[in-house]
């Protein structure tokens, strides 16, 4: 999950406006997310990647066969202009020779790199994949957690009603970037917000102006209290694990929480089958 965005996206996606003046509300607000498959929401952190390359098109797929509720996708900006899902702002962590930033590299230069000699001889010519890529594998199948990085949200939405998606998609993004939007409504259409209020304290100020249906947080800000507060206001609470362990999962569980981002959904699924 990403805490910050860039300022260069700050400055190309976000219209300041006083704090005091109040915020469009989202128009999902008055809709429903789709229904979990297992009472509650398991959320492929970097789609299901234990073996695989993380981000790539194999990782989405091993999500779906699973049967998770939505995977997770961090979109980037490439040189040309063009989206593509890889977490880090450069390519080196991915590849066992080069380095770059995405956003200094085409899609092309992007498209050459081999992201899965890294993780085994058997995912030789694995590539990073585009959101569009994504969205053609997992329309009908699975929802999108969407992390923005550093991408458009005029382009990301454009692809969204391309392939008829908007209620299929949560966004990621940090509610003080939100109160920067000057009309969420049109900005985001039927697509949900989920807004990361960054602390209990915050949480009031964000349910109240944004109204949001699902809001995330991490361990360090959950409690009974925050989830609480959520399902007070009409919002669902989407957690990321920190530790990935049974007695985390059943503490999570234990609060209410209706969501879990996670890096072992196998393992989830099969602790939460035998419940």
């Amino acid at each position: 999950m990403n805490k910050c965005l860039t300022g260069a996206l700050l400055l190309v996606f976000l219209v300041t406006v006083g704090a005091s003046q109040l915020v469009g509300q989202n128009v999902a607000s008055k809709k429903n997310l789709r229904k979990p498959h297992f009472k509650t929401y398991v959320i492929a952190h970097r789609g299901a990647h234990a073996g695989i390359p993380e981000n790539s098109l194999p990782a989405y797929q091993k999500a779906i066969d699973l049967g998770c509720d939505f995977v997770e996708i961090d979109a980037r900006l490439t040189k040309d202009g063009k989206i593509v899902s890889i977490h880090n702002a450069t390519i080196d962590q991915y590849v066992k020779k080069g380095s770059g930033e995405v956003k200094k590299m085409t899609l092309a230069e992007i498209k050459a790199l081999d992201i899965g000699l890294k993780t085994g001889p058997e995912w030789k010519g694995t590539q990073i994949p585009t959101v569009e890529e994504i969205l053609q594998l997992c329309q009908g199948k699975i929802g999108i957690y969407l992390d923005l990085k550093d991408a458009p949200i005029d382009s990301l939405m454009a692809l969204l009603r391309k392939y008829k998606m908007g209620e299929e998609v949560v966004w990621y993004i940090p509610a003080s970037y939100l109160f920067s939007i000057e009309n969420v409504d049109s900005t985001f259409g039927s697509s949900f917000i989920m807004p990361d209020p960054g602390s209990e304290k915050k949480l009031d100020e964000v349910l109240a102006k944004l109204n949001p249906r699902v809001v995330a947080t991490d361990m360090g800000a959950l409690s009974k209290t925050f989830v609480e507060k959520c399902h007070a206001n009409g919002a669902k609470v989407f957690v990321d694990e920190k530790e990935g362990t049974e007695a985390e999962w059943q503490q999570i569980l234990e609060w209410g929480t209706d969501g879990i981002q996670t890096d072992h959904p196998e393992e989830l699924i099969r602790f939460l089958n035998a419940r």
